[in-house]
């Protein structure tokens, strides 16, 4: 499903659509279909298209007076029956994959709960491109939802994988941008999830001779770096 919001700026848009469809940023694809910086004689505005897949969709619960600011919590050790059989599930999981790993809770918010597994088999729990991490953090969040807590975004990390990958995106977003506008062409990245995809459209949005667009079908879509020259 496609969506189109606008606001004042990316983070606002991208926040409205967070907030109306009840996913998490990392929940769906943004592409930015039009961008005006404030001039004198006009304010500026910024158009987003939003993909979603229907099988990530999250059940928003609470509503606005319910919300609260997000706390987080160190506690490595779970705290009730959800948080026990779902570490218990992820460690099932990877055992019966054959390889050795240790579990706990890496850090709580509202509706999102991190999950680390120590394991000296990292890099193949990783995979390649995180595509493992990912498969397996798929499943974590279906039987978190047969559960009952479809409200709560797992998300799985081995090695500090998940911040190492961001740290690596933004430069290869930056370094593709010099490449095309020296070019003066466009360039397809990797194929990446949506969350991936999403930084590279957010690090170059302000990059006014560079735009991107999303392509592809299915989950692991490519982004391409365009050239467009001074507006």
């Amino acid at each position: 499903m496609t969506y189109e919001y606008e606001a004042k700026t990316e983070k606002e848009a991208i926040e409205l659509a967070a907030s109306e469809l009840g996913l998490e940023r990392d929940q769906f694809d943004v592409e930015i279909l039009e961008a005006q910086k404030n001039t004198i004689f006009k304010k500026g505005y910024v158009k987003i298209r939003v993909h979603t897949d229907d099988s990530l969709k999250t059940v928003n619960t609470l509503n606005s007076e319910e919300k609260k600011e997000k706390k987080v919590f160190a506690d490595p050790l779970p705290q009730d029956e959800f948080e026990t059989k779902l570490t218990e599930f992820v460690e099932t999981m990877i055992r019966n994959m054959g390889y050795e790993v240790s579990v706990e809770v890496m850090f709580r918010e509202e509706h999102k709960l991190g999950i680390k597994m120590n394991s000296k088999d990292s890099s193949i729990l990783i995979g390649r491109k995180g595509k493992n991490l990912d498969a397996m953090q798929l499943l974590a969040n279906v039987y978190a939802g047969r559960l009952g807590r479809e409200d709560v975004r797992v998300i799985l990390d081995t090695e500090n994988y998940r911040i190492r990958r961001e740290e690596s995106l933004v430069r290869l977003a930056y370094n593709t941008a010099d490449k095309v506008r020296t070019s003066r062409s466009s360039i397809l990245l990797e194929p990446m999830n949506p969350f991936e995809r999403r930084l590279i459209h957010t690090t170059l949005n302000d990059i006014g001779d560079v735009e991107t667009k999303s392509e592809g079908e299915g989950l692991y879509k490519q982004v391409r770096v365009i050239y467009k020259g001074i507006r």
